[in-house]
C-alpha cells in the first residue's frame, strides 16, 4: 500500500488560511471572482461574475453579511 501524502488546509477562526487559503484568493482574483475598487484597499468585494461562479459551485454567498467597505 503507497502512503498517500497529505496536505494542510488550515482554519483561521471562520475562514481558510495557510497556503491553500492564499492560492484561492490568488485564483478567485485572477478569474475575477473577487475584486477591489482601489489597490490599496484593504478587503476584496463579490463580483457579479464571483456571485454567478460561486453560485455553480454550490456557495450560497447570500450567508455573506453585507459590509460599508
Amino acid at each position: 500500500m503507497s502512503k498517500i501524502s497529505k496536505k494542510p488546509a488550515k482554519l483561521c477562526y471562520t475562514h481558510i488560511g495557510g497556503k491553500l487559503g492564499s492560492l484561492l484568493l490568488e485564483k478567485f482574483i485572477q478569474d475575477k471572482w473577487l475584486a477591489k475598487d482601489n489597490p490599496a484597499d484593504k478587503h476584496f468585494y463579490i463580483t457579479d461574475k464571483g456571485q454567478k461562479e460561486f453560485a455553480k459551485l454550490g456557495i450560497d454567498v447570500s450567508q455573506i453579511k453585507s459590509e460599508e467597505l
